[in-house]
């Protein structure tokens, strides 16, 4: 059942599914901008180890070497290095909005926010 080889596409289902469990079940939102980080991360570690290839090299093409040398594609780790910048950017935004709301409110329980709105209607 369980084959070493496919030890990357486990951990990243199981992180992935740890990052969604933390979004749905925790109030806290600080908890679930972490659960969206780890979602992320999931995703990031996805793509980078599809791209690796057994035994290929990086993409640079030597003058004198063998024809059959074996390359590895290299749009999957930029992209995920765009990915990563774009996740940083995202996260420094959802934990400036919890501080705002944080200072609004008083709290960054879930439930105590949508109880704070009920009671303003």
């Amino acid at each position: 059942m369980f084959d070493a080889g496919l030890f990357n596409y486990w951990f990243v289902v199981a992180l992935m599914m740890t990052g969604l469990y933390v979004v749905m079940s925790r109030k806290n939102l600080v908890k679930k901008v972490i659960g969206l980080n780890l979602f992320q991360v999931s995703v990031i570690m996805f793509y980078v180890s599809m791209g690796k290839i057994e035994g290929g090299t990086a993409p640079i093409v030597v003058e004198g070497a063998a024809e059959d040398v074996v390359y590895s594609n290299p749009v999957p780790h930029v992209l995920m290095l765009t990915a990563i910048v774009v996740g940083v950017a995202t996260t420094a935004l959802a934990l400036a909005l919890v501080v705002r709301i944080n200072e609004a409110y008083g709290t960054i329980e879930e439930d105590e926010l949508f109880a704070d709105g009920e009671d303003d209607q």
